[in-house]
């Protein structure tokens, strides 16, 4: 129990990254019952995987319809304080794109949100999450600037009035 307890303790309250060492330092030889970092990492309160959060400023999206750029920046979540989630619109700013594409490389974009790695909930009581962040580019009208959507797009962007993408897209989640 007092395991337990230190465990959660260190996780939820420090949410340190532990690399090898232990939490307390040089104190580790004065305490006999604190737990080295090997010891925490094979419970199941850490998880290896990062801290899922909102699409804010500065985080790399991927962009997933054929308008020639392969990683975008947010600079700006055009909803919210916190930032964006699924359907939400951004201004990016192109990080990555393809030579020939219709977009290039430093180009300040718009783009609605169709992949989030931080879980949404739905009516039904169930939560949709992706694993990875992607986008796709609109003009300031919300027309897509591509012809083709790839990979799973969430059934939620018809809420929020994004119907040309979901006919764009191959697979509706």
């Amino acid at each position: 129990m007092v395991k337990w307890l230190i465990n959660f303790f260190l996780f939820h309250v420090l949410k340190t990254k532990l690399v090898g060492r232990t939490l307390f330092g040089g104190i580790r030889n004065n305490f006999s019952g604190l737990l080295t970092s090997t010891e925490l990492t094979s419970n199941n309160f850490i998880s290896q995987q990062q801290q899922r959060s909102f699409i804010q400023m500065r985080t790399v999206l991927k962009v997933v319809d054929n308008s020639g750029a392969k990683k975008v920046m947010c600079i700006q979540a055009l909803k919210g304080k916190k930032g964006a989630r699924l359907g939400d619109t951004i201004i990016a700013s192109v990080k990555e794109a393809h030579p020939n594409g219709k977009v290039k490389k430093g180009k300040v974009v718009y783009g609605v949100v169709v992949r989030a790695a931080m879980q949404r909930g739905r009516c039904d009581g169930s939560e949709v999450k992706f694993d990875d962040n992607a986008v796709v580019l609109v003009d300031k009208q919300g027309q897509p600037i591509g012809t083709r959507v790839f990979g799973p797009v969430p059934h939620e962007l018809r809420q929020k009035k994004h119907v040309k993408i979901l006919t764009l897209a191959g697979h509706i989640a």
